[in-house]
């Protein structure tokens, strides 16, 4: 398979502005996304895409690709979508900017679900953690995922899904990894519908494909390290990096 990994980079941020040159142990967040894409070696070509010239430059000055969108866009995926049309690939993996740490495993796990004769099928793919901690499962900052049992997903939430009204079930809690694999043509699908109601009141970009019927496969990994969403979150990537030992 051709693979393309665009990483889409928005300027702005409600909850933290800013955050993509956002300095993490001496290497901006999103230079730091670049590289550990780069690193896992699994792509034909890795671009940013983005809408600011700081994060335009910020790749280009350090030896990195990178585009300019044209268009404002909803969503990254409505982002990268642009760019992917005058591109040709047989998949097209959209990680986000905000993911320093990802790793070639989890992303061999997403490329998987696209190979052999299962995989045929599969029109979009994504990633999830299980959630160990309980205030991660009550955060509205932490996406969950209900599976159904071929581990397509069933819904995407910031409530707590699924609910537990009998406590006595052990039942997992996945938190989505805002990493998809994408066929060319449910990319284009996607930009071409508008933003659905569902995906609007939760603001979850993949909940547009459930609401116009297109499955998301789904594949559990291990944990990745940390999404910077806010500046919490920031503190929390220098932490594990100091723990680890990273660089």
């Amino acid at each position: 398979m051709k693979v393309i990994a665009l990483i889409p980079a928005r300027i702005g941020a409600t909850r933290f502005p800013g955050k993509l040159l956002a300095p993490l142990k001496g290497k901006t967040v999103i230079r730091r996304t670049y590289e550990s894409t780069v690193k896992t070696r699994l792509f034909d070509d890795v671009i940013v895409v983005t809408d600011s010239d700081e994060i335009l430059n910020e790749i280009l000055n350090t030896g990195g690709r990178a585009i300019k969108s044209k268009g404002i866009f909803e969503s990254g995926t409505d982002r990268i979508a642009e760019a992917a049309a005058r591109m040709d690939a047989d998949v097209f993996v959209n990680v986000q900017g905000d993911e320093p740490f990802v790793q070639a495993g989890p992303l061999e796990l997403l490329l998987r679900l696209f190979s052999g004769l299962e995989g045929q099928n599969v029109q979009v793919g994504s990633l999830v953690q299980r959630i160990m901690d309980p205030n991660q499962i009550i955060d509205p900052n932490y996406v969950k995922v209900a599976l159904g049992l071929n581990r397509n997903a069933l819904f995407f939430s910031r409530s707590v899904i699924p609910y537990p009204r009998d406590t006595d079930l052990q039942i997992p809690y996945y938190e989505h990894i805002g990493i998809y694999g994408f066929r060319k043509k449910a990319l284009m699908d996607f930009t071409n519908w508008p933003v659905a109601p569902l995906e609007a009141a939760e603001k979850v970009e993949c909940l547009r494909f459930l609401e116009h019927g297109v499955p998301i496969r789904m594949a559990i990994t291990e944990y990745m390290g940390v999404e910077i969403d806010t500046p919490e979150d920031l503190k929390r990537a220098e932490a594990l990096m100091t723990k680890k030992g990273w660089d």
